[in-house]
């Protein structure tokens, strides 16, 4: 690897980052991130003695958002 594409890496990392910084940021302030695990979708079972948690709503929007910035990190530097 280059000098040229691993500086290009590390401003594309710090700008992901400081975009993730802003949206938990904004998020915080809107109170949204304790409904991150309790969406629609996600189930919550509960016995006396037990409890299941399976957040597929959660599961799915976590892997489209992982899915698009895989992509756009490929297409940035695909040859």
């Amino acid at each position: 690897m280059g000098l040229q594409q691993l500086g290009r890496l590390l401003l594309l990392l710090a700008l992901a980052l400081a975009v993730l910084g802003g949206v938990l940021w904004v998020l915080g302030k809107a109170g949204a991130t304790t409904r991150l695990g309790s969406l629609p979708g996600d189930l919550r079972l509960q016995g006396e003695n037990w409890s299941c948690f399976v957040p597929i709503t959660t599961s799915i929007l976590l892997s489209l958002l992982l899915t698009l910035v895989i992509s756009l990190l490929a297409r940035f530097f695909g040859k």
